[in-house]
């Protein structure tokens, strides 16, 4: 008896079985270390950032040291300008951060996915008229646009992230064209639109599917990206100064005269966490492009595939 052969387009409308993705993940950490290096540092910080008022030594508001005082064992990280404890200010900055970085990266993800999808899927007007739009803001310089638009909104966390997402979506909308121009050429979406498969469940059940590992890598990009451009507006002085973030404890360090005091502690602790996450999330969204594009895996070449061979007929002798 033979076994009937499934077709990808029957599978792909419930005919079938459909393709199972949801390993996707759990392949790129297994093959790749630097995404099990990347996916651990944000975790850690997601972590300490929503545990960060159970475990934060002192208040991140009120006085709890002198002015600038060194690290010691009752602050191990110093104090900042205002006698306030700088680990419990980077853990209460880190929440802010975060939520920022993430939020603007949904409306970003949100506004590229969709932009993408119906510039790819549609073409014609909608694809000419979308990427105009997109080539206009690709060319202007994100940290000078997003300077204008804060200031001329003001100081807010929800401006920040609201101008932060649409700066970003421009990139993501451009990859996320390409690959349904290329998916809509496809044998199993020529046969759904055949049998009748309307556009909403051709792009629902086929085309989301295909493009969400990639979404998933423009992700994890776009949240160091939108954390680096939280930390300028801010250090800027263009975010609510009675909000702390990472940003804002740079701002208020370089204005009060940190530097010239010899207090460290109060910039070197902060700009070296905001280059963790950025390092982590850099981590593991090359490593899902990586595992995404066969093309870029060049991680796997060795010294020893570079050697030269000997000469036909010379053996050893060959230099």
């Amino acid at each position: 008896m033979t076994l009937p052969i499934q077709d990808p387009s029957l599978a792909a409308e419930g005919l079938g079985v459909p393709p199972r993705r949801a390993g996707f993940l759990r392949g790129v950490l297994r093959e790749r270390k630097a995404a099990v290096i990347g996916l651990a540092i944000i975790a850690f910080f997601v972590l300490l950032a929503l545990i960060a008022p159970l475990i934060s030594p002192y208040s991140a508001t009120a006085q709890t040291c002198k002015v600038y005082a060194p690290p010691s064992a009752s602050h191990w990280l110093g104090c900042d300008d205002g006698g306030i404890d700088m680990l419990s200010e980077l853990m209460q900055g880190g929440r802010t951060s975060l939520v920022v970085g993430f939020a603007a990266t949904v409306v970003a993800i949100v506004i590229g996915g969709g932009v993408g999808i119906v510039s790819g899927y549609f073409s014609g007007w909608a694809d000419t008229a979308l990427m105009r739009v997109t080539d206009y803001l690709l060319v202007i310089p994100d940290l000078v646009f997003a300077l204008v638009i804060a200031d001329i909104w003001g100081p807010s966390l929800f401006h920040v992230i609201i101008v932060i997402g649409i700066l970003e979506w421009t990139s993501t909308a451009r990859i996320i064209r390409a690959q349904v121009m290329s998916l809509k050429q496809r044998v199993y979406i020529k046969r759904a639109q055949a049998i009748g498969s309307g556009h909403p469940r051709i792009i629902v059940r086929h085309i989301l599917p295909q493009v969400g590992p990639l979404l998933m890598a423009n992700t994890v990009l776009t949240v160091a990206i939108a954390i680096y451009l939280e930390t300028a507006l801010a250090f800027l002085g263009l975010e609510d100064p009675t909000v702390i973030t990472w940003g804002t404890i740079l701002e208020h360090a370089f204005e009060r005269t940190a530097i010239s005091s010899g207090a460290w502690w109060a910039i070197v602790p902060d700009g070296f966490v905001i280059a963790i996450v950025i390092v982590g999330c850099f981590l593991l969204g090359q490593a899902i492009e990586d595992a995404l594009n066969p093309r870029l895996k060049v991680a796997h070449l060795s010294v020893r595939r570079w050697r030269i061979r000997p000469l036909a007929g010379r053996g050893r002798d060959a230099i």
